[in-house]
């Protein structure tokens, strides 16, 4: 059985951070954010999700990935109430 490890968690709540209303703004990661964050986006950025390694903007895969994060994020949160 598959299951979200705490690295794809990580990774799937910083996706989650890119603003929805305009792919023309991203991310910026400063080097005062915390270590999770910060390794997080390294990760999506070698995977090919994002265009820089502290945040940048989502790639195609980038914007494909967090539109199913937002889906099963919404669809957990309405099961809740």
């Amino acid at each position: 059985m598959s299951t979200f490890d705490k690295y794809m968690t990580e990774e799937l709540n910083l996706l989650l951070m890119f603003p929805r209303s305009s792919l023309m703004q991203g991310l910026k990661i400063h080097r005062d954010a915390g270590e999770t964050q910060i390794n997080a986006a390294q990760r999506l950025y070698s995977k090919g999700m994002i265009t820089q390694p502290d945040g940048g903007y989502l790639t195609d895969l980038g914007i494909d990935v967090a539109e199913h994060a937002y889906k099963v994020h919404g669809a957990l949160l309405s099961r809740l109430n």
